[in-house]
């Protein structure tokens, strides 16, 4: 049976790279992102993909064919994913990668920044779960939640990610527990710096350098998670820190 995966932040460089490792295994991934037209080009560039059928709002549940789907989602936008996320039958996981991180300090953080973050890094992921649980279930599959560096905490002028992130991995750990009757895996990553424009950006606003060639490669990170992914049924990896290997 062909394996299904959903893919946030899929147009992210952890994201991306997921897509395209996911697609080269043969399995259906669902690739799920706000930018259209950035969408569109990952689509472009790996091969198989395969529109789902037009959602109508019917209970009628799809099951996606090996290949690489499309889907168009604010994660801003909780509340409308009811209605916009295709309903599936079984999915074998669900890879939480989309995720907000501006530099502000408190003083300078207004409410929709904090609430764009806590949305997008927190309750999106929560609901997108919650929505699914019903597939998940049905064939013990597997939650992973990409996080942050491991040990981040108290960071100044980074508050709204930090509280962010440990919000999540509240939700991964209560999460664990609450579906284990149900045979569903729940996993939080925690890689140090990864070589993605974002980190680009971030380091930007604080200051610091970015070299690509000193961070963790998104194409090794994602081999990492896919492989937490194939791991044979009788253990699981709950929580998995990654780092960027020292050079002299």
């Amino acid at each position: 049976m062909t394996r299904t995966v959903l893919i946030t932040g899929a147009t992210g460089g952890i994201g991306g790279a997921l897509v395209r490792a996911a697609a080269d295994r043969g399995w259906a991934v669902l690739a799920a992102a706000r930018n259209g037209s950035a969408l569109q080009a990952l689509c472009d560039a790996v091969p198989g993909m395969t529109p789902l059928p037009a959602f109508d709002g019917s209970p009628a549940r799809h099951d996606p064919a090996p290949g690489t789907t499309p889907l168009v989602v604010d994660l801003r936008a909780p509340s409308r994913f009811a209605e916009s996320l295709p309903r599936l039958g079984r999915l074998d996981a669900v890879i939480h990668c989309a995720g907000i991180a501006e530099v502000a300090p408190v003083a300078e953080s207004s409410y929709p920044l904090w609430h764009d973050t806590l949305t997008v890094n927190v309750a999106a992921a929560a609901e997108i779960t919650r929505l699914y649980l019903p597939a998940l279930r049905a064939a013990a599959g597997h939650v992973v939640f990409v996080n942050a560096t491991p040990g981040l905490h108290a960071v100044p002028r980074w508050s709204a990610y930090t509280a962010s992130k440990a919000a999540l991995r509240e939700v991964a750990d209560a999460l664990r527990q609450e579906e284990a009757p149900h045979g569903v895996r729940v996993t939080s990553v925690f890689p140090g710096g990864t070589a993605t424009g974002l980190l680009r950006e971030v380091r930007s606003a604080f200051g610091r350098p970015f070299d690509p060639a000193d961070c963790i490669q998104p194409e090794t990170l994602a081999d990492l998670i896919l492989n937490v992914l194939d791991m044979r049924n009788d253990a699981y990896i709950p929580e998995l820190s990654v780092l960027p290997t020292p050079r002299p």
